[in-house]
């Protein structure tokens, strides 16, 4: 894009699946139901954050899948690494018109959080989302989440200030933390990604060798 006055306007649909070497995302569907509520069975503080959860079982859960998954925005991805299915995102608020998709509805099963593969699953759809042509990539948060907002500044996210008692979940009020990536920003967030999930950069054992930050500092933006 050259500009604002060259911009077209896009035309995207949502994958049905992205892979990786340690993780593959497929459009969420009913037959998920079971071995996701399984993998998050263990951890109602999950749902915390969200705005649906903890399920009283599998029946009730199979009953939000079902649901989600008929939905076209947010479009509802179930993710699954070596240990399973153990997580769901989406892709949403997608924006054609000006170019603007968000990440969210971030469900991660203990077995599956901070981890490569979650790093990876989260790669897959920002890397989508700009190969498609997107402009700008989304990440918002409860501000109280902390670990949501050091996760969105480890992946290279720009802090945009919050939004005050910009909604009331479960009852809550909450404070809304914005953060983004620009579609010029992302080669540079996407190098040093790309450097961290190289198979080169752990050990026998599955330990990093160098962090991310470590990377970015290094110059692999």
């Amino acid at each position: 894009m050259t500009g604002p006055t060259h911009w077209t306007p896009l035309a995207f649909d949502p994958p049905d699946t992205m892979a990786g070497a340690r993780v593959r995302l497929e459009r969420l569907r009913p037959g998920h139901a079971a071995a996701l509520h399984a993998a998050n069975a263990a951890d109602d503080a999950m749902w915390d954050r969200l705005p649906y959860g903890p399920f009283a079982d599998g029946a009730a859960y199979a009953d939000w899948v079902a649901g989600s998954a008929a939905q076209t925005d947010p479009a509802f991805y179930a993710m699954r690494s070596g240990a399973g299915w153990c997580g769901v995102g989406a892709l949403m608020r997608i924006d054609r018109a000006h170019g603007s998709i968000e990440i969210g509805h971030l469900a991660f099963a203990p077995t599956l959080r901070r981890t490569p593969a979650a790093t990876e699953a989260l790669f897959l759809m920002a890397d989508r989302a700009f190969d498609a042509g997107f402009r700008r990539l989304e990440w918002k948060c409860d501000a109280a989440n902390a670990a949501s907002r050091r996760a969105a500044e480890r992946l290279g996210f720009t802090a945009e200030g919050t939004f005050r008692q910009h909604m009331v979940v479960k009852g809550r009020s909450r404070d809304t933390a914005w953060f983004s990536i620009l579609d010029r920003e992302w080669p540079d967030r996407r190098a040093a990604l790309v450097t961290w999930l190289a198979p080169a950069n752990f050990d026998a054992d599955g330990r990093q060798i160098r962090s991310l930050g470590a990377i970015r500092a290094a110059g692999v933006r």
